[in-house]
């Protein structure tokens, strides 16, 4: 049988003797194992390092190349101004390079205050190497901050190390400033901005895909024809080059080998990606290179051993078999000198006592039952040989017929997942070309609408350009009119319109055209009428209301005018001795005289008969009178509105009811009033040229030119 390959978990830490030992056997019986870094140029020395001396090759296949960003303003004015940050987080080794390399050119030192984050140990050992390091900076990461899982090294941990830290509320208002590579993951800054955080993002450095050269394919090449080996691939990026760079330089045989080969992933969402591009033999190791070399570790016992087993144990099979066949082939000569001595021993007493002589014939029958009995026991000893020998041989030969079945269905299923992955491929390349289809036909639909749109475009370009001299007159004649008949409408300005009407008329005098000589006639006509169109005073008439407007609250009703000789009047005492003497009269007769008359005076001057013919005039009340003059107020507004409108209707209508409440409920006596009302009748008198004159003529010739052309 084959011996079990040893587990992962029996190659245990770097101190353990036999494990050592181990390790170092499958370097000097056969093949090493290849551990393949993927990690950018120069980033993988420790690792590689660490692996030689538990004897794993490295080879170096950078699937990322890091570059300078094309414009590093926005990353020097960033660091040139940390006094604005709360926080300070460097999303890889790499950024905290990039950025201290341009750093130095600020300064020198980093300030203590400023709290730097970082997502794993990598970061923490390359800050270290520019100063930043604790005591003397605060350095937060996922492992120092009491993360429950310290193997998880990422986004989402360090948020939770910083919330843990800080507080959820902490970040409220605070500028934190985010140091990536070009196109890095937004899921940190969304979270912080979330928590309040004013989140700047700038790029430190951008990522390529490289290429490889011809030396390294070739080596990639003989890995995948069998030799153990395992890839390392540190980021989904990296994982998503290599299946593209496979895609173009490895066979469709050699790319199903690549996603059946171990692969090492420092994150699970490392191993979904490669997940998702179609590997299956996916082992995640946790950040840092001492969990990364132990899992190679465990590869390697996985992989190399069973195939160390393999080739020892056929000689071992095939010494078993040898030695059964010795001991079946043994077994018969034992069994025949076992007879041979029975036989001797049988014949010893036969012999002896033949020596006797007496007992001679005595003898003979037994010793020749015992030849017997021994022939058949070597009889049946040979049949039980042969028939263990002939089950050894079947069974051996049912083991090779299996072994080699097996082979046949381990080859079959090989050229089956190789048909499956050209067809795959092909699939790829098929769907790959129909979307480069869909592209381009809407790209030529796209040039056929621009096409047709610079189509539609040239022919109005040429119609215009095709009209006539004449067209393009009457054109201009039309805009001028259609001008002219919007300016007399809104602003009544004749003058305006005329002159319009005689510019027209001038630019058509140069055409000799049957229809330019219709629109003549019709812009005559508009002259003719714009001239005897009298000129109103549009704005006199308008200040004449308002002069009325202003004079209604002073203005007195029916029933409030005073009389100017109702008030009681008193004449003057006279003389009664003066008097009695002129008319020689008693004087008692002069006083009760004088006095009879200046009563009746003060008695008559209480009392006025006058003529009203509207009693609901002496009726109106002080309350009711103020509304009297506000609904006269807005009758004489709506009046210059129409006015101003050119309604002559509406304003001759509210004119007459503006007059007829003037003459109902106000003293027509008053010198007020009757001003009041002069002024309506000038108004009234003035609106009979309020209407305006058109130029409908003229606008028509121009439509039945448009029409017929």
């Amino acid at each position: 049988m084959m011996a079990a390959p040893r587990q992962p978990d029996e190659w245990g830490g770097p101190g353990d003797a036999s494990t050592g030992a181990s390790r170092t056997e499958p370097g000097s019986a056969g093949t090493p194992f290849t551990a393949v870094i993927t990690r950018p140029a120069g980033q993988s020395n420790g690792l590689a390092a660490q692996l030689a001396q538990h004897g794993i090759r490295t080879f170096d296949f950078p699937l990322i190349a890091i570059a300078p960003v094309t414009d590093e303003a926005p990353l020097r004015a960033a660091l040139g101004a940390l006094e604005r940050y709360a926080l300070v987080v460097f999303v890889s080794p790499n950024a905290v390079d990039r950025a201290f390399a341009c750093y130095a050119s600020v300064s020198s030192i980093w300030p203590p205050a400023l709290p730097v984050a970082v997502v794993g140990p990598a970061s923490v050992a390359a800050l270290e190497r520019h100063g930043v390091a604790a005591p003397d900076h605060r350095v937060l990461s996922p492992s120092n901050a009491g993360e429950e899982d310290p193997a998880r090294f990422d986004s989402e941990s360090l948020y939770a190390a910083l919330e843990k830290t800080f507080g959820a509320e902490a970040f409220t208002g605070k500028r934190v400033l985010i140091v990536r590579g070009d196109g890095g993951r937004e899921w940190l800054a969304e979270r912080l901005r979330e928590a309040g955080a004013e989140v700047e993002t700038v790029a430190a450095y951008r990522r390529i895909v490289p290429e490889p050269p011809i030396a390294a394919w070739t080596q990639v090449h003989a890995l995948l024809e069998g030799a153990p080996h395992a890839w390392l691939v540190t980021s989904s990026e990296g994982v998503r080059n290599l299946d593209e760079l496979a895609r173009e330089h490895l066979t469709a045989g050699e790319i199903v080998e690549l996603r059946h080969a171990p692969l090492v992933a420092p994150h699970p969402r490392i191993a979904e990606t490669a997940r998702s591009m179609g590997f299956d033999r996916i082992t995640v190791s946790g950040a840092g290179d001492e969990r990364i070399v132990e899992t190679l570790l465990g590869l390697a016992s996985s992989v190399v051993q069973p195939a160390q087993n393999t080739p020892a144990q056929a000689p071992a099979n095939s010494r078993m078999t040898d030695s059964n066949n010795t001991s079946n082939t043994a077994n018969p000569g034992a069994v025949t000198t076992g007879a041979s001595g029975s036989g001797g021993a049988s014949a010893r007493p036969s012999h002896a006592s033949s020596g006797a002589g007496s007992s001679a014939p005595l003898t003979q029958p037994p010793g020749t039952g015992n030849g017997r009995r021994g022939a058949g026991s070597a009889l049946l000893w040979l049949v039980v040989v042969l028939v263990a020998a002939g089950s050894g041989a079947g069974g051996y030969y049912l083991n090779r017929k299996l072994d080699g079945l097996g082979m046949q269905a381990i080859q079959r299923q090989q050229a089956g997942e190789q048909q499956i992955a050209a067809l795959r491929a092909r699939t790829d390349q098929a769907v790959t070309g129909a979307q480069q289809i869909d592209k381009q036909i809407a790209q030529l639909e796209g040039k056929i609408a621009d096409a047709q749109t610079s189509q539609q475009a040239l022919a109005q370009q040429y119609s215009d350009l095709s009209k006539s001299r004449d067209d393009w007159t009457l054109a201009e004649v039309g805009q001028m009119l259609s001008s002219a008949s919007e300016q007399l409408q809104l602003t009544g300005n004749t003058q305006l319109a005329l002159f319009a009407l005689q510019s027209a008329d001038t630019r058509l005098a140069a055409s000799d055209n049957a229809q330019a000589i219709a629109v003549r006639k019709a812009i005559a006509e508009d002259i003719d009428k714009l001239k005897a169109a009298p000129s109103t005073d549009l704005t006199g008439l308008a200040i004449k209301l308002d002069t009325a407007l202003g004079q209604i609250d002073s203005l007195p009703l029916s029933g409030e005018a005073l009389v100017a000789h109702t008030k009681p009047e008193a004449a003057a005492p006279a003389d009664v001795a003066k008097v009695a003497a002129a008319t020689n009269e008693p004087r008692w007769k002069v006083w009760v005289d004088t006095f009879v008359n200046g009563v009746g005076k003060q008695i008559a001057s209480l009392v006025q008969v006058r003529r009203i013919d509207n009693a609901d005039a002496m009726l109106v009340s002080p309350d009711q009178g103020y509304f009297m003059r506000e609904n006269l107020k807005l009758r004489l507004l709506s009046a210059r509105l129409s006015l101003l409108s050119r309604n002559e209707a509406t304003l001759k209508s509210d004119l007459a009811d503006a007059d007829a409440t003037l003459a109902r409920y106000f003293d027509g006596a008053s010198k007020q009033t009757q001003t009041v009302r002069e002024l309506l009748k000038e108004v009234g008198a003035g609106s009979a040229a309020v209407a305006l004159p058109t130029l409908d003529k003229s606008l028509q010739a121009i439509q039945q030119y448009r029409s017929r052309g």
